[in-house]
């Protein structure tokens, strides 16, 4: 490959959503346009069933489905798709460089969707039953658990913003927190506690997640008296917040006390060519709808600061 095929206008690192999204609208724009998927090719929905909440869909949507749809549209616009990770980068110099392993790419703008990854509690079993009754997402996943028994573990404000959701669905939400008192503001506590659909158990951890081909069962350690129950519910939510990807970023751009992009206009970050888009800033609403919607915010903005330039 020799450095005129290795030069974009536009490089996009993430597929999910935001990426694909980005990458449509900026090819569609009429720029050399280049998509670095990531290891999981389309993003944390490529782990989830069914997508109900999604536009355009009225019988719902598998997860993979719905990114395959828009891969194919990205390629059908020109879009070149790299399925390989970014190594480092180079957002000191213009253009801006990219390395992914020993190739290096430049180019004059840069989007960034790598996401975030929810925080696990690290069990086999959380893996074994993952979309058979585990989540990370009341509003993606609530429904399907209609008149149910539902357990969400967590003791912040996400925690306390899930379970008054599911509430909505469930027959009950049983809040599993490891310590004595919630981190949650106390508004969002005196919600939750105000709710009498919902029970507190404090001073536990889950240690087991159990069942055949869904989750029937939870295993509940005390954390002083390390005594064990078994509760039955037949979904659980985790709740213990969220990792944006921005590892590679530090030191290039600027990021929160939490890790998230800092976003200075819009999607612009503070760096000029480099833009952000999905929940790789988003930590609050962490919606497909919305990731699309910031790639094609961040990829009309790339027009504007690209046109600028010229």
């Amino acid at each position: 490959m020799n450095n005129n095929q290795n030069k974009y206008d536009i490089i996009i690192i993430g597929s999910g959503p935001a990426g694909y999204t980005a990458g449509i609208y900026a090819s569609r724009a009429g720029y050399n346009t280049l998509i670095i998927s990531g290891v999981l090719q389309g993003g944390q929905l490529m782990n989830t069933t069914s997508v109900e909440n999604y536009p355009g869909f009225p019988d719902g949507i598998l997860g993979s489905d719905l990114m395959s749809n828009m891969l194919q549209q990205c390629k059908n616009m020109g879009t070149k798709i790299i399925n390989d990770e970014v190594s480092s980068v180079d957002f000191k110099q213009t253009p801006l460089i990219i390395n992914v392993g020993d190739k290096k790419y430049s180019t004059r703008s840069i989007i960034i969707c790598t996401g975030a990854t929810p925080k696990k509690l690290g069990l086999s079993s959380e893996e074994f039953f993952s979309a058979k009754g585990v989540s990370y997402c009341a509003t993606c996943d609530g429904a399907f658990f209609r008149n149910l028994e539902l357990a969400v573990v967590g003791g912040g404000d996400s925690a306390m913003e899930e379970a008054i959701f599911l509430t909505k669905f469930a027959s009950r939400v049983h809040v599993i927190h490891r310590r004595n008192k919630l981190r949650a503001s106390k508004i969002m506590q005196e919600r939750a506690m105000l709710n009498t659909k919902i029970e507190f158990h404090f001073n536990k951890n889950v240690i087991e997640i159990t069942g055949t081909n869904k989750v029937k069962h939870i295993i509940l350690q005390n954390t002083e008296t390390y005594e064990k129950q078994t509760l039955d519910v037949e979904g659980i939510f985790i709740a213990i917040g969220h990792v944006p990807n921005t590892q590679l970023f530090k030191n290039q751009i600027e990021l929160d006390e939490n890790g998230y992009i800092i976003l200075k206009n819009k999607t612009k970050t503070n760096i000029d060519g480099v833009f952000a888009a999905g929940d790789v800033h988003d930590h609050i609403y962490r919606q497909a709808i919305t990731a699309a919607g910031f790639g094609c915010m961040a990829a009309i903005d790339v027009d504007k600061y690209l046109t600028e330039l010229e």
